[in-house]
């Protein structure tokens, strides 16, 4: 355990940085990328919870928004099923030691911003049976999972992606209660689990199924062989568990989702640390079969990075640009596709979720945006949705993870910091 007193003082060297780091955000296609900053510690600083009390996060005009779900045990995803009942995945996993004393430090800044909650390691299911937007059943469908995370509903069954494997859920019209224990389809990757969360989603046809393996470092500080099958998306067929890798060098893919009507896989991931406050952006991206997006060799395209030792100048080469940067250290871990179901203004784009930043001294994320499509891709800046989670006093009330859109009409929002779901509607 670390003296109190080295803790204490690298935690002021670590927050030392703040009157001169750069407040700059970038987002679209061309993002600014300023020059790496590398110093014994990384900018650090984490808004501490707050109670909501009265109050409740910002919409845009025209649209409410109201708690349906209150003390969970940190939701993270959700999924609504045919009959518009909504799953919950609640958890926290991970295994990863400490390497180094800044991970300690690291880890204890992060600790302050998460909620006190044990994980349920539990699916919750919500119910509001006479459709008037209040949700009359909240009870546990599934119990003694291991950190559930991604969700999908495939052929008729629930498909649930734990830390360490993926399970099938038996599941007919109406069930408030799984009828029988889970059946194994494939073991996932979970050796350390530096980054835990495994991120689902289905093919349009419901063949597939794609599940985001985030690494097990931040920049291979654990060494090449600890990244065997990390920092990539894997395609599992929904029937056999056979798999493959569909694309690499995606440091911490977060969620996933199919764009309707093309088909395409699109993720959100989640970059690296430790080179500034505005290095490196997170990003929106559709994700091409075969494809390599440059963790750890470089990032954004061919931007390299010489902390991954040995170079890879051919992976550098190869390194695709991704579609759409969301801003540096934002941690988007939802996104999904809108429809015209949440009016005219929000109809073309995505909604992504952002948990909220740890690596800069003022702290960016903690809201959910909308950003805009046109012909099928992303154009123009991102628009707060749901925001309000940041208070005056630099703590906040929420941390947004998940994003499901309801086809009622309602975007549905897990926020794993006040253990509750929020569904936004038009009014």
């Amino acid at each position: 355990m670390i003296h109190s007193t080295l803790l204490i003082g690298t935690l002021a060297i670590a927050l030392s940085a703040s009157n001169a780091e750069a407040q700059q955000q970038q987002f679209g296609p061309n993002p600014n990328l300023p020059e790496p900053q590398r110093g014994l510690l990384p900018s650090m600083k984490i808004p501490r919870p707050a109670n909501w009390g009265n109050d409740l996060p910002k919409v845009p005009q025209g649209y409410k928004i109201q708690p349906i779900a209150t003390d969970l045990k940190i939701p993270r995803q959700t999924l609504v099923l045919p009959n518009g009942d909504i799953l919950v995945a609640e958890g926290s996993g991970g295994y990863a030691p400490t390497l180094r004393p800044k991970d300690l430090i690291a880890g204890y800044i992060k600790s302050l911003g998460k909620s006190s909650v044990k994980g349920g390691n539990r699916l919750t299911l919500l119910r509001d049976a006479d459709g008037d937007g209040t949700y009359e059943l909240q009870g546990v469908f599934a119990d003694n999972l291991n950190a559930p995370y991604g969700l999908a509903f495939v052929n008729g069954a629930i498909y649930v992606a734990n830390q360490d494997e993926l399970v099938r859920f038996d599941y007919r019209d109406g069930d408030t209660k799984a009828s029988a224990p889970p059946t194994k389809v494939a073991d996932l990757p979970a050796v350390i689990n530096h980054h835990w969360t495994k991120a689902m989603t289905a093919s349009a046809d419901g063949r597939f199924l794609y599940v985001g393996i985030g690494s097990n470092s931040n920049i291979t500080e654990r060494g090449m062989d600890a990244e065997e099958d990390r920092a990539m998306i894997w395609q599992i067929d929904a029937q056999t568990g056979a798999h493959r890798p569909y694309a690499t060098g995606l440091r911490n893919p977060t969620a996933l989702t199919i764009q309707p009507g093309s088909g395409q896989l699109w993720a959100v991931v989640n970059e690296r640390d430790e080179i500034g406050p505005d290095l490196v952006p997170d990003y929106l991206t559709s994700v091409k079969e075969g494809g390599f997006y440059g963790w750890p060799y470089s990032y954004w395209g061919q931007n390299v990075d010489p902390r991954a030792q040995p170079q890879d100048p051919e992976k550098v080469a190869a390194a695709i640009r991704p579609d759409y940067a969301l801003g540096s250290h934002v941690a988007a871990l939802g996104v999904a596709f809108s429809s015209p179901v949440m009016g005219e203004n929000f109809a073309d784009g995505v909604f992504v979720g952002m948990h909220g930043s740890w690596n800069r001294s003022a702290p960016v994320g903690y809201k959910v945006v909308f950003v805009p499509f046109r012909d099928g891709k992303p154009a123009g800046e991102p628009i707060d949705f749901v925001s309000g989670f940041l208070v005056d006093d630099g703590n906040t009330r929420g941390r947004p993870v998940g994003v499901t859109l309801d086809p009622k009409g309602a975007l549905i929002v897990a926020d794993d910091l006040s253990n509750t779901i929020w569904r936004v509607t038009k009014n």
